[in-house]
């Protein structure tokens, strides 16, 4: 105590003291004791079945399971690539019923009786898909992470032009849009290419548009 009759306390007792009362505050009431014997919550899984690359293919999966991680984890399909995983990149583009879209923003069970296209189901090493063997021939890739996507993509956009289905870029809505620099460009700028090969994989879409035309 001071000449004042108080309690001198140091700046170390107050810091001590101060450390050991966040400490009681911070343990929760009961502890761990309170959690034992309490139902943990269980996933909720769900039968889906569709066709995959031809292939009809039944799974019992979590409600929450993307269709990527469907196709990379329960089939191990890993030709389709997981990106960002939230629909920004289009690495994990996949065709379904004719249809692109971002597999990372689909659920698993919301495709049931689907036909569902994959790179994997696209072509093979001795028999390439037109657009596969256009991307090889027009190095339309380097690293090749985005590959499978754009190369989904680009089916799909070839299939848009050909069915008639107007674009942002689309000049006039009542005639059918055709297979020009502008039009692709517009329809491939959700896949994304950090290596910047657009202009090569522009001239191997083009090549297989002539062919298709």
């Amino acid at each position: 105590m001071n000449g004042l009759g108080e309690i001198d306390v140091s700046r170390r007792g107050i810091l001590i003291g101060g450390a050991a009362s966040a400490a009681m505050v911070a343990v929760p009431t009961g502890g761990a004791d309170a959690a034992v014997g309490q139902p943990q919550p269980q996933p909720s899984m769900m039968p889906v079945s569709f066709e995959v690359n031809g292939k009809r293919r039944t799974l019992q999966v979590d409600t929450r399971t993307t269709l990527l991680d469907a196709l990379r984890e329960n089939m191990k399909l890993t030709g389709t690539k997981k990106g960002c995983d939230h629909g920004q990149c289009g690495a994990c583009t996949v065709i379904v019923d004719g249809k692109r879209i971002n597999s990372c923003l689909s659920l698993a069970v919301m495709h049931e009786g689907d036909k569902i296209t994959t790179i994997e189901g696209l072509g093979t090493v001795k028999d390439l898909h037109p657009m596969q063997a256009a991307f090889v021939k027009h190095d339309g890739y380097q690293c090749g992470y985005c590959t499978p996507g754009q190369i989904c993509s680009a089916v799909a956009v070839l299939g848009e032009i050909k069915a008639g289905v107007p674009s942002h870029v689309t000049g006039d809505l009542t005639a059918k849009p055709t297979a020009s620099n502008a039009e692709m460009r517009e329809r491939m700028s959700g896949n994304i290419c950090r290596c910047g090969a657009y202009s090569n994989i522009l001239e191997a879409m083009t090549e297989v548009a002539g062919v298709d035309a």
